[in-house]
């Protein structure tokens, strides 16, 4: 991928070389190879592990040889949504980026700005001999998405900085200083079932906004897997029907902005219209939030059909439609800031079980462990397993910050304007570093990205200037 006549162009040079790269989170070794052969080409030193991150040496410049190091990260795995009418393999292929105006867009899937651009941007120092920096430890981790796994097992005694600029945010005018912590539940409904006869009906719901769980977990945007629980307890009050699957969403971390059902009946007609006269409702009540939300009821044929015992169906419904879901709490101290949430981002009905995965996130420790057990004690009432996992701490305010001060300023002086300094419901990397770097001081700095995780994903050229300008200056004084 070429980006011609966008500055800065050793950024954006790198940015497009990596949108070549399959990089789903998962899928890492592309990643992994194209930096670790950076380094080789540039005469730089470098460590990989076995979770396929990758850190990058590189020497202070004259005048800051003897400066404490300075650690530069960003994480090398995206979230690979696409349209549904789009056909790409992200094992295989890398995205189709492209230049509209002040941003850049990829065609029918997400762009992965979120965090390739951090890892261009850290490329485009490396290789620049002419700017002044002490040295740089470059951290580029792996499978941050699917639970910040690279991050957790990351050996930070390869590292002797403890002063940290993390590329990862998402507000160009916004210097983030603390984020949520989180885990994750997985539950197993067993997938008892039996053959059964009738009309197969297919449910679709789509077009709604979807979005990261962290960030935009308050924004009213409507849960499709949770919408979907409505509908079938609304059908099942009025017309007898069995489930054969019902799936949705296929990242933890982002809201699902489509879900379909396959059921079977002996009323197909009356089903189909029930449905559509309910869906027709719902679309009138969400309309003001989800204007794009469109759905499809289909009778698909007529036959036999391996569906759900009604133990089973109705124990997915009851999930569905109970389930803790959405913003638990908002902070009292930090105006605007959602505490804690969780949001049941994979929906997937296999053929023993339909498999639950809901992402928790806490700024508060306490609060996080409490949700945990929260969603243990519902599940547990159903008699359904479930189990915890991928546990990472929140990352908290420092008072004392360096960067954070030194950035403000710089940022003033070039701007004219005082920037937000924000904490963050959304997780990032800098609370498992944190966690483990005595006296740690960090930031968290990046350009404007628009609908994160979703196909409308999209890069400010501009803004991506400003920031990796305004780096370039926190760098030279950091000596």
């Amino acid at each position: 991928m070429k980006f011609e006549n966008i500055k800065p162009e050793r950024v954006f040079y790198y940015f497009g070389n990596i949108c070549d790269v399959p990089r789903g989170s998962g899928n890492m070794g592309g990643m992994r190879r194209y930096c670790k052969n950076f380094a080789m080409n540039h005469g730089l030193e470098y460590v990989t592990d076995d979770a396929d991150n990758v850190i990058i040496y590189k020497p202070g410049t004259k005048g800051y040889e003897n400066s404490a190091p300075v650690i530069l990260q960003g994480h090398t795995d995206m979230v690979c949504q696409k349209e549904s009418d789009y056909e790409i393999d992200f094992v295989e292929r890398g995205i189709e980026a492209y230049v509209d105006g002040d941003f850049v867009k990829a065609k029918g899937t997400t762009l992965g700005a979120d965090n390739g651009i951090a890892v261009a941007m850290i490329l485009a120092i490396l290789e620049d001999d002419t700017i002044p920096h002490p040295p740089i430890e470059a951290v580029f981790t792996t499978d941050e998405e699917i639970g910040m796994i690279g991050a957790r097992e990351f050996d930070m005694s390869l590292l002797k900085g403890k002063r940290m600029i993390n590329l990862d945010s998402e507000d160009g005018d916004v210097i983030t200083v603390s984020c949520a912590g989180g885990s994750d539940v997985v539950a197993h409904i067993p997938a008892d079932r039996a053959k059964v006869k009738g009309d197969s009906v297919k449910v679709v719901l789509k077009g709604l906004n979807g979005g990261h769980s962290g960030i935009e977990i308050n924004g009213n945007r409507v849960n499709a897997d949770i919408l979907m629980g409505r509908v079938l307890n609304h059908l099942r009050n009025a017309i007898s029907f069995s489930v054969v699957s019902v799936c949705g969403g296929d990242k933890s971390n982002a809201i699902p902005n489509y879900s379909e059902a396959l059921l079977v009946t002996d009323k197909g007609d009356a089903l189909k219209s029930l449905a559509e006269e309910y869906l027709g409702i719902i679309k009138d009540e969400i309309s003001d939030r989800e204007r794009n939300f469109t759905y499809c009821v289909e009778i698909e044929g007529n036959g036999e059909y391996s569906a759900l015992s009604d133990d089973s169906a109705n124990k997915l419904i009851n999930t569905l439609v109970a389930v803790p879901n959405g913003v638990m709490d908002m902070s009292a101290s930090v105006e605007g800031l959602v505490e804690t949430s969780l949001n049941l981002g994979i929906l997937a009905t296999e053929d023993n079980a339909v498999n639950i995965h809901i992402s928790l996130r806490s700024n508060k420790s306490s609060a996080l462990t409490a949700l945990e057990e929260r969603v243990a004690a519902f599940f547990k009432m159903q008699n359904i397993e479930s189990k915890v996992f991928g546990k990472y701490l929140p990352w908290e305010y420092n008072e004392n910050s360096v960067l954070r001060e030194t950035y403000k300023r710089i940022y003033k002086e070039q701007m004219g304007e005082e920037p937000k300094v924000e904490a963050i419901h959304a997780g990032l990397e800098c609370g498992v570093f944190a966690a483990e770097i005595k006296d740690f001081d960090c930031i968290s700095i990046g350009p404007f990205l628009y609908d994160v995780h979703t196909t409308k994903e999209r890069l400010s050229v501009s803004s991506t200037e400003i920031v990796y300008n305004n780096l370039l200056k926190l760098l030279e004084e950091l000596r």
